[in-house]
């Protein structure tokens, strides 16, 4: 009896000995640890060799452990920077792509303008000759106030003001060629000017211009402003910074499996999707105002290629102005007995029966159809066709990409399915449910602690700047003109975003993702911690022994 004794005493002490050794199986040693540390740039000597007691933590459980209060505060900031990593890459591709977009838009306009001007001004050297250079500045003044208001709209050039200012203008001059046998006063000229739009001598061709210029020239330039709001708008969102609250809820998700020996461990995709919902949720109030700003862009996208195109207008305004030009010198005898009969019979000019006759001095330069072949039809190396079926794939894309910025970071290799993750304390399921996007949803965050009563101020300065933007982008659909505030109008307090002027940001665009179908956790028993698990089957194989002991003494006896 007392070998039966012997033996199961053993047996209880190598019991106890085996549940207690796998108890801590990774904290023994805490290379892989030390190796992961050093990895991340810090000093492999503040790593403890053998776990140690964690009492002194603060975010990670505690127990045995592999971080020391020091390294956890090193982690702490180190997972502030990678958190903000991916969405700060995802952001400047976005900024990348809309600033290329604005920058290729904007370069077509600003050619379109100057190939336009470079065609008049061939095509009337050829069709006039000399009195169309006598007369240059005129056209040259007209291109120079269409670029202005191009630049700087309503503020700079009253567009309307100076279409019948061009169209006086040239009257007078043309009035005079016609009419090079009298003499006319400054105070004759005026009364002409005034007649200008009862007389009609350029025929419809003045109103349909204003009409086609106006509506391009609004919709061509308030587009631009929204693709250069666009990169200012991501700049300043994406880089407000993370709350305490969200660095701790990010330290404990990246880096307390280190603390536990579990290096290769990756959170669980529901728990990172609860973390970066409550780390984003100023950020995704956003969305709603973004896709309606989105909307308008592709909305006004879709009138420059229709009814408001820019190119279908300035490419053929030379043929326009020529074919006004051909009106009035057409109807030049109608015309000017109508202002004769308005303004007076003017005095006959004494130098002219000196020199010439009517007949020798009289216009005649006549319009000559050109070949399409003949001139450009392009600018920049494109056409708008191209360039606004291009912009509203992106505009597309773009959409929903404040809203989806937690799934998007949380897809792929960075998170990990069902039990093999990690859930904020150990290697097991997530439990808890995915919370909605949006500040007024965090109230329940099982895992971020945030204020849902102070909304962040850049954020709601930008949703304020959106809804402007969109008035004005409406507006502009509908041919009103717009006005803005400035010349350069800024985006809110602080710098504007410059892109992405790196190798890595290409034309590829992966700023937005399809977010993944959450995954509803099952409900099954809730697991315990390995740590705890260990020290309860240690307990247990302690009382067994115990009780045999209890039972077996007394018959030894």
């Amino acid at each position: 009896m007392k070998t039966l004794l012997s033996l199961l005493c053993a047996v209880c002490t190598l019991a106890v000995l085996a549940v207690s050794g796998t108890a801590e199986p990774k904290l023994k040693s805490c290379n892989e640890v030390r190796a992961a540390f050093s990895s991340k740039g810090f000093n492999v000597n503040d790593v403890p060799n053998k776990g140690t007691n964690g009492a002194s933590l603060k975010v990670c459980p505690q127990g045995f452990s592999c971080c020391t209060a020091e390294m956890e505060e090193k982690l702490s900031q180190q997972s502030q920077t990678e958190i903000k990593a991916p969405v700060s890459r995802l952001s400047t591709n976005l900024q990348s792509t809309f600033k290329q977009r604005h920058d290729h838009f904007d370069k077509f306009f600003r050619e379109l303008l100057k190939n336009s001007e470079v065609s008049l001004h061939n095509m009337f050297v050829r069709t006039y000759g000399m009195m169309y250079m006598d007369n240059a500045e005129l056209f040259k003044d007209f291109f120079a106030s269409l670029t202005q208001y191009y630049v700087s709209g309503s503020a700079a050039v009253n567009l309307d003001s100076m279409l019948s200012d061009f169209w006086a203008d040239l009257l007078e001059r043309m009035f005079r060629l016609v009419n090079v046998q009298y003499e006319f006063s400054d105070a004759y000229m005026e009364c002409v000017s005034r007649h200008t739009e009862q007389l009609q001598p350029f025929g419809d061709v003045p109103r349909k211009l204003r009409v086609q210029i106006t509506r391009a020239f609004v919709a061509a330039r308030t587009f631009v402003r929204g693709l250069s709001l666009m990169p200012d708008v991501v700049n300043k969102v994406s880089t407000v910074s993370a709350s305490p609250s969200c660095a701790q809820a990010a330290m404990k998700m990246l880096y307390c499996p280190y603390c536990s020996g579990q290096v290769a461990l990756k959170p669980c995709q529901n728990y990172c999707l609860n973390v970066m919902r409550g780390c984003l949720a100023n950020q995704a109030d956003l969305d709603a105002e973004w896709n309606n700003f989105l909307d308008a862009m592709h909305g006004l996208a879709e009138r420059l290629e229709g009814p408001f195109n820019f190119e279908s207008v300035m490419d053929p305004i030379d043929v326009k102005i020529s074919e006004a030009i051909m009106n009035m010198q057409e109807n030049s005898v109608q015309v000017s007995q109508k202002v004769f009969q308005g303004c007076g019979v003017p005095k006959p000019s004494m130098a002219f029966r000196a020199t010439r006759s009517a007949r020798d001095t009289s216009f005649t330069g006549r319009f000559r159809p050109y070949s399409p072949e003949a001139r450009p039809t392009t600018a920049a190396g494109t056409s708008l066709d191209r360039l606004t079926g291009d912009v509203k794939k992106k505009l597309k894309h773009a959409k929903k990409f404040w809203s989806t910025l937690p799934e998007t970071v949380c897809a792929g290799e960075r998170t990990a399915p069902g039990d093999e993750c990690w859930n904020g304390t150990a290697k097991s399921r997530y439990q808890s449910d995915v919370i909605g996007n949006g500040l007024a949803n965090q109230g329940s965050n099982p895992d971020v602690e945030v204020d849902i009563t102070k909304p962040d101020t850049v954020i709601r300065s930008q949703i304020a700047v959106l809804k402007a933007m969109t008035s004005r982008l409406r507006a502009a659909h509908s041919g009103n003109d717009v006005s803005f505030d400035t010349d350069e109008e800024d985006s809110g307090d602080g710098e504007s975003g410059s892109g992405c002027d790196s190798p890595s940001c290409s034309e590829d665009d992966i700023y937005i993702s399809t977010p993944p179908i959450p995954v509803k956790p099952r409900g099954s028993p809730v697991h315990t911690p390995p740590s705890a698990a260990a020290s309860s089957q240690g307990s247990m194989a302690l009382a067994l022994c115990g009780l045999a002991l209890a039972l077996l003494v007394p018959r030894l006896r």
